[in-house]
Protein backbone atom coordinates (compact mmCIF):
# COMPACT_ATOMS: atom_id res chain seq x y z
CA UNK A 1 0.00 0.00 0.00
CA UNK A 2 1.60 3.52 -0.84
CA UNK A 3 1.44 6.35 1.38
CA UNK A 4 0.42 9.69 0.13
CA UNK A 5 2.27 12.51 0.57
CA UNK A 6 -0.17 14.28 2.53
CA UNK A 7 0.09 13.21 6.42
CA UNK A 8 1.69 16.61 7.80
CA UNK A 9 -0.46 19.75 7.47
CA UNK A 10 2.42 22.12 8.04
CA UNK A 11 4.71 21.05 5.67
CA UNK A 12 2.51 20.85 2.27
CA UNK A 13 -0.19 24.17 3.18
CA UNK A 14 1.09 26.67 0.94
CA UNK A 15 -1.44 28.92 1.49
CA UNK A 16 -4.00 29.84 4.74
CA UNK A 17 -5.98 32.40 5.68
CA UNK A 18 -6.65 33.24 9.22
CA UNK A 19 -7.68 29.13 9.39
CA UNK A 20 -9.34 28.77 6.30
CA UNK A 21 -6.89 26.16 4.12
CA UNK A 22 -6.49 26.39 -0.05
CA UNK A 23 -3.93 26.99 -2.58
CA UNK A 24 -6.42 26.72 -5.61
CA UNK A 25 -7.27 29.64 -8.02
CA UNK A 26 -10.38 29.72 -6.82
CA UNK A 27 -9.53 30.09 -3.16
CA UNK A 28 -7.18 32.40 -3.73
CA UNK A 29 -9.20 35.10 -5.18
CA UNK A 30 -11.34 34.79 -2.20
CA UNK A 31 -7.91 35.67 -0.25
CA UNK A 32 -7.22 38.59 -2.66
CA UNK A 33 -11.06 39.84 -2.26
CA UNK A 34 -10.74 39.68 1.42
CA UNK A 35 -7.85 41.56 1.45
CA UNK A 36 -8.99 44.08 -0.22
CA UNK A 37 -12.40 44.44 1.60
CA UNK A 38 -11.61 43.81 5.04
CA UNK A 39 -10.54 47.12 6.29
CA UNK A 40 -13.55 49.11 4.88
CA UNK A 41 -17.25 48.97 6.45
CA UNK A 42 -18.42 48.39 3.48
CA UNK A 43 -21.48 44.89 3.86
CA UNK A 44 -20.16 41.96 2.77
CA UNK A 45 -22.50 39.39 1.03
CA UNK A 46 -21.36 35.82 1.45
CA UNK A 47 -22.82 33.19 -1.09
CA UNK A 48 -22.08 29.39 -1.00
CA UNK A 49 -23.57 25.71 -0.38
CA UNK A 50 -24.02 24.35 2.84
CA UNK A 51 -20.54 23.32 4.51
CA UNK A 52 -18.32 25.76 2.26
CA UNK A 53 -16.92 27.74 5.38
CA UNK A 54 -18.81 30.59 4.94
CA UNK A 55 -18.30 31.42 8.54
CA UNK A 56 -14.81 31.32 8.45
CA UNK A 57 -14.66 33.83 5.59
CA UNK A 58 -16.82 36.10 7.69
CA UNK A 59 -14.47 36.03 10.82
CA UNK A 60 -11.35 36.02 8.48
CA UNK A 61 -13.38 39.43 7.14
CA UNK A 62 -13.74 41.01 10.69
CA UNK A 63 -10.18 39.32 12.48
CA UNK A 64 -8.19 40.65 9.52
CA UNK A 65 -9.59 43.76 9.29
CA UNK A 66 -9.37 47.25 11.60
CA UNK A 67 -12.58 45.83 13.85
CA UNK A 68 -10.33 43.08 14.86
CA UNK A 69 -10.26 43.98 18.20
CA UNK A 70 -14.21 44.35 19.03
CA UNK A 71 -16.88 41.73 18.94
CA UNK A 72 -17.74 39.34 16.45
CA UNK A 73 -21.26 38.30 16.80
CA UNK A 74 -22.51 36.01 14.83
CA UNK A 75 -26.23 35.32 14.83
CA UNK A 76 -27.99 31.87 12.86
CA UNK A 77 -31.30 33.22 11.55
CA UNK A 78 -32.38 29.68 10.48
CA UNK A 79 -31.78 28.65 14.09
CA UNK A 80 -33.73 30.95 16.02
CA UNK A 81 -37.43 30.84 16.08
CA UNK A 82 -38.96 33.63 14.32
CA UNK A 83 -40.60 35.50 17.15
CA UNK A 84 -37.15 35.10 19.00
CA UNK A 85 -35.14 36.35 16.56
CA UNK A 86 -36.42 40.13 17.05
CA UNK A 87 -35.52 39.82 20.42
CA UNK A 88 -32.00 38.78 19.73
CA UNK A 89 -31.06 41.19 17.38
CA UNK A 90 -32.51 43.97 19.16
CA UNK A 91 -32.48 43.56 22.50
CA UNK A 92 -35.40 43.62 25.17
CA UNK A 93 -36.48 45.91 28.41
CA UNK A 94 -37.72 44.43 31.50
CA UNK A 95 -41.91 43.25 30.78
CA UNK A 96 -41.86 43.20 27.28
CA UNK A 97 -43.39 40.17 26.95
CA UNK A 98 -43.37 37.25 29.22
CA UNK A 99 -40.79 35.64 31.11
CA UNK A 100 -38.49 39.19 29.96
CA UNK A 101 -37.86 39.67 33.72
CA UNK A 102 -34.70 42.01 32.89
CA UNK A 103 -33.45 44.05 30.39
CA UNK A 104 -30.79 42.31 27.67
CA UNK A 105 -29.10 43.99 24.93
CA UNK A 106 -29.30 42.64 21.79
CA UNK A 107 -26.91 41.28 19.14
CA UNK A 108 -25.99 44.62 17.44
CA UNK A 109 -25.42 46.42 20.72
CA UNK A 110 -23.34 43.96 21.30
CA UNK A 111 -21.13 44.47 18.54
CA UNK A 112 -20.52 48.10 18.86
CA UNK A 113 -17.13 48.88 17.14
CA UNK A 114 -17.21 45.14 15.48
CA UNK A 115 -19.25 43.14 13.51
CA UNK A 116 -22.67 41.46 12.85
CA UNK A 117 -22.74 38.16 11.37
CA UNK A 118 -25.65 37.02 9.87
CA UNK A 119 -25.94 33.87 8.68
CA UNK A 120 -28.63 31.94 7.03
CA UNK A 121 -30.35 35.81 6.23
CA UNK A 122 -32.86 34.09 3.74
CA UNK A 123 -34.48 32.52 6.86
CA UNK A 124 -35.59 36.25 7.99
CA UNK A 125 -39.28 36.75 8.16
CA UNK A 126 -40.49 39.88 6.46
CA UNK A 127 -41.45 41.98 9.35
CA UNK A 128 -37.98 41.49 10.45
CA UNK A 129 -36.51 42.08 6.97
CA UNK A 130 -38.39 45.53 7.10
CA UNK A 131 -36.61 46.33 10.32
CA UNK A 132 -33.08 45.27 9.35
CA UNK A 133 -33.34 47.44 6.45
CA UNK A 134 -33.80 50.32 8.79
CA UNK A 135 -30.74 49.19 10.58
CA UNK A 136 -28.26 48.76 7.94
CA UNK A 137 -29.29 52.69 6.65
CA UNK A 138 -29.56 54.01 10.05
CA UNK A 139 -27.49 52.03 12.28
CA UNK A 140 -29.94 53.21 15.18
CA UNK A 141 -33.61 50.90 16.34
CA UNK A 142 -34.94 50.36 19.80
CA UNK A 143 -35.44 46.99 22.12
CA UNK A 144 -38.46 44.91 21.92
CA UNK A 145 -40.50 46.98 24.65
CA UNK A 146 -38.70 49.90 24.26
CA UNK A 147 -39.01 53.48 23.15
CA UNK A 148 -34.99 54.82 22.99
CA UNK A 149 -33.11 55.08 20.25
CA UNK A 150 -30.22 53.25 20.30
CA UNK A 151 -27.32 54.02 18.21
CA UNK A 152 -24.16 51.21 17.42
CA UNK A 153 -21.41 51.48 15.21
CA UNK A 154 -21.25 47.68 13.78
CA UNK A 155 -20.13 46.47 10.50
CA UNK A 156 -22.36 43.39 8.89
CA UNK A 157 -21.63 40.14 7.08
CA UNK A 158 -24.61 38.13 5.86
CA UNK A 159 -24.69 34.69 4.56
CA UNK A 160 -27.16 32.54 3.20
CA UNK A 161 -26.60 28.92 1.07
CA UNK A 162 -29.93 29.94 -1.16
CA UNK A 163 -29.93 31.99 -4.50
CA UNK A 164 -31.74 35.35 -2.88
CA UNK A 165 -31.82 36.63 -6.65
CA UNK A 166 -34.40 33.79 -7.14
CA UNK A 167 -35.97 34.47 -3.33
CA UNK A 168 -36.46 37.83 -4.11
CA UNK A 169 -38.17 36.67 -7.35
CA UNK A 170 -40.42 34.33 -5.70
CA UNK A 171 -41.53 37.52 -3.35
CA UNK A 172 -40.33 35.06 -0.17
CA UNK A 173 -36.99 38.15 0.15
CA UNK A 174 -37.10 42.17 0.03
CA UNK A 175 -35.78 43.58 -3.21
CA UNK A 176 -34.22 46.67 -1.29
CA UNK A 177 -32.87 44.77 1.44
CA UNK A 178 -31.20 42.27 -1.26
CA UNK A 179 -29.57 45.41 -2.46
CA UNK A 180 -28.46 47.05 0.63
CA UNK A 181 -26.99 43.65 1.60
CA UNK A 182 -25.23 42.89 -2.10
CA UNK A 183 -22.57 45.56 -1.57
CA UNK A 184 -19.44 43.34 -1.71
CA UNK A 185 -20.38 39.67 -3.19
CA UNK A 186 -18.22 36.78 -2.02
CA UNK A 187 -18.67 33.60 -3.12
CA UNK A 188 -17.14 30.40 -0.92
CA UNK A 189 -16.69 27.57 -3.80
CA UNK A 190 -17.90 24.14 -3.37
CA UNK A 191 -15.55 21.47 -2.63
CA UNK A 192 -15.94 20.03 -6.11
CA UNK A 193 -14.62 23.07 -7.78
CA UNK A 194 -11.42 23.67 -5.71
CA UNK A 195 -10.22 19.71 -5.72
CA UNK A 196 -6.52 20.68 -5.57
CA UNK A 197 -7.01 21.65 -1.66
CA UNK A 198 -8.43 18.13 -0.79
CA UNK A 199 -4.56 16.79 -0.02
CA UNK A 200 -3.83 19.45 2.04
CA UNK A 201 -7.60 19.46 3.96
CA UNK A 202 -7.08 15.89 4.34
CA UNK A 203 -4.04 16.81 6.16
CA UNK A 204 -4.67 19.26 8.13
CA UNK A 205 -7.91 17.35 9.47
CA UNK A 206 -5.34 14.24 10.39
CA UNK A 207 -3.42 16.38 12.16
CA UNK A 208 -6.18 17.72 14.19
CA UNK A 209 -7.83 14.70 15.29
CA UNK A 210 -4.80 12.96 16.14
CA UNK A 211 -4.44 15.99 18.69
CA UNK A 212 -8.18 15.99 19.42
CA UNK A 213 -8.43 11.92 19.68
CA UNK A 214 -5.12 10.96 20.68
CA UNK A 215 -4.27 8.81 17.67
CA UNK A 216 -0.75 8.47 15.40
CA UNK A 217 -1.85 8.34 11.80
CA UNK A 218 0.50 9.36 9.35
CA UNK A 219 -1.21 9.89 6.63
CA UNK A 220 -3.50 8.64 4.12
CA UNK A 221 -3.21 5.65 1.47
CA UNK A 222 -3.02 7.02 -2.01
CA UNK A 223 -5.68 5.33 -3.47
CA UNK A 224 -7.90 6.15 -0.73
CA UNK A 225 -6.90 10.17 -1.53
CA UNK A 226 -7.85 9.27 -5.22
CA UNK A 227 -11.52 8.25 -4.13
CA UNK A 228 -11.60 11.82 -2.51
CA UNK A 229 -10.54 13.59 -5.00
CA UNK A 230 -13.10 11.92 -7.54
CA UNK A 231 -16.03 11.93 -5.01
CA UNK A 232 -18.38 15.32 -5.70
CA UNK A 233 -18.83 15.88 -1.61
CA UNK A 234 -22.39 17.36 -1.63
CA UNK A 235 -21.86 18.56 1.52
CA UNK A 236 -18.25 20.21 1.39
CA UNK A 237 -15.59 20.79 3.25
CA UNK A 238 -18.04 19.59 6.56
CA UNK A 239 -18.36 16.84 5.04
CA UNK A 240 -14.70 15.70 4.04
CA UNK A 241 -13.85 16.87 7.84
CA UNK A 242 -16.52 14.32 9.10
CA UNK A 243 -15.66 11.29 6.79
CA UNK A 244 -11.33 12.50 8.02
CA UNK A 245 -13.28 11.71 11.79
CA UNK A 246 -14.77 8.69 11.32
CA UNK A 247 -11.70 7.36 9.70
CA UNK A 248 -9.47 8.33 12.27
CA UNK A 249 -11.74 6.84 15.11
CA UNK A 250 -11.98 3.35 13.32
CA UNK A 251 -8.51 2.54 11.70
CA UNK A 252 -6.55 0.14 13.60
CA UNK A 253 -3.87 1.39 10.84
CA UNK A 254 -1.12 4.07 11.01
CA UNK A 255 -2.34 4.96 7.62
CA UNK A 256 -6.02 5.55 6.63
CA UNK A 257 -7.06 3.34 3.55
CA UNK A 258 -10.50 1.55 1.75
CA UNK A 259 -11.12 -0.27 4.88
CA UNK A 260 -12.88 2.81 6.67
CA UNK A 261 -14.28 4.84 3.92
CA UNK A 262 -18.08 5.72 3.92
CA UNK A 263 -19.98 3.28 1.09
CA UNK A 264 -21.03 6.57 -0.82
CA UNK A 265 -17.09 6.76 -1.71
CA UNK A 266 -17.06 4.19 -3.66
CA UNK A 267 -18.60 4.79 -6.66
CA UNK A 268 -17.50 8.05 -7.44
CA UNK A 269 -17.97 7.77 -11.12
CA UNK A 270 -21.86 7.65 -10.61
CA UNK A 271 -21.58 10.30 -7.90
CA UNK A 272 -20.03 12.99 -10.40
CA UNK A 273 -23.06 12.41 -12.39
CA UNK A 274 -25.48 12.54 -10.20
CA UNK A 275 -23.88 15.90 -8.96
CA UNK A 276 -23.98 17.09 -12.59
CA UNK A 277 -27.65 15.57 -13.30
CA UNK A 278 -25.99 14.25 -16.78
CA UNK A 279 -23.81 12.16 -17.86
CA UNK A 280 -21.20 12.87 -20.70
CA UNK A 281 -21.38 10.39 -22.29
CA UNK A 282 -23.63 6.97 -22.29
CA UNK A 283 -21.30 3.87 -21.91
CA UNK A 284 -20.81 1.19 -24.95
CA UNK A 285 -21.94 -1.53 -22.51
CA UNK A 286 -25.22 0.68 -21.71
CA UNK A 287 -26.66 0.88 -18.24
CA UNK A 288 -30.16 0.31 -16.60
CA UNK A 289 -32.13 3.61 -16.97
CA UNK A 290 -34.25 2.93 -13.55
CA UNK A 291 -31.22 2.09 -11.65
CA UNK A 292 -29.61 5.33 -12.99
CA UNK A 293 -33.01 7.39 -12.03
CA UNK A 294 -32.66 5.86 -8.59
CA UNK A 295 -29.05 6.90 -8.25
CA UNK A 296 -29.63 10.30 -9.57
CA UNK A 297 -32.81 10.75 -7.08
CA UNK A 298 -31.00 9.25 -4.24
CA UNK A 299 -28.24 11.82 -4.62
CA UNK A 300 -30.17 14.64 -5.01
CA UNK A 301 -31.80 13.82 -1.78
CA UNK A 302 -28.39 13.44 0.02
CA UNK A 303 -27.72 16.88 -1.33
CA UNK A 304 -30.80 18.80 -0.18
CA UNK A 305 -29.94 16.94 3.21
CA UNK A 306 -26.31 17.89 3.50
CA UNK A 307 -27.46 21.34 2.62
CA UNK A 308 -29.94 21.82 5.37
CA UNK A 309 -27.91 20.15 7.96
CA UNK A 310 -30.64 16.90 8.02
CA UNK A 311 -33.33 18.97 8.69
CA UNK A 312 -36.02 16.81 7.31
CA UNK A 313 -38.77 20.12 6.92
CA UNK A 314 -36.08 22.01 5.13
CA UNK A 315 -35.01 19.51 2.93
CA UNK A 316 -38.67 19.02 1.65
CA UNK A 317 -38.87 22.30 1.13
CA UNK A 318 -35.62 22.20 -1.26
CA UNK A 319 -36.94 19.63 -3.22
CA UNK A 320 -40.47 20.68 -3.15
CA UNK A 321 -41.95 17.72 -2.03
CA UNK A 322 -44.07 16.87 0.92
CA UNK A 323 -42.28 15.87 4.01
CA UNK A 324 -43.68 12.71 4.40
CA UNK A 325 -42.79 11.96 0.48
CA UNK A 326 -39.08 12.98 1.27
CA UNK A 327 -39.58 10.09 4.32
CA UNK A 328 -41.03 7.59 2.25
CA UNK A 329 -37.70 8.04 -0.10
CA UNK A 330 -35.06 8.03 2.88
CA UNK A 331 -36.99 4.84 3.31
CA UNK A 332 -36.52 3.18 0.56
CA UNK A 333 -32.34 4.18 -0.29
CA UNK A 334 -31.85 3.75 3.80
CA UNK A 335 -30.54 6.75 4.35
CA UNK A 336 -30.33 7.81 8.02
CA UNK A 337 -28.13 11.13 9.29
CA UNK A 338 -24.32 10.09 9.80
CA UNK A 339 -23.20 9.61 13.18
CA UNK A 340 -20.75 12.20 13.18
CA UNK A 341 -22.59 14.53 11.22
CA UNK A 342 -23.37 17.87 12.60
Amino acid sequence: MKKSSVGKADGHRKESYVNIIGESRKMKEVFSLIAKVCDTDTTVFIQGESGTGKELLARALHYGGMRSAAPFVPVNCGAIPGELLESELFGHEKGAFTHAVQTRIGRFEMANGGTVFLDEISEMSPMLQVKLLRVLQEREFERVGGTRTITSDFRVIAATNRDLEEEVREGRFREDLYYRLNVIPVVAPPLRERTSDIPLLVAHFIEKFNRSKEKAIQGIAEETLSRFIKYSWPGNVRELENVVERMVILTGSDILNNEELPERLFDSSRSKRVSRGSIDEIPAQGFCLSEEMAEFEKGLIIQALSQTDWVKNRAAKLLTVNRTTLLEKMKRYKLTKPALET
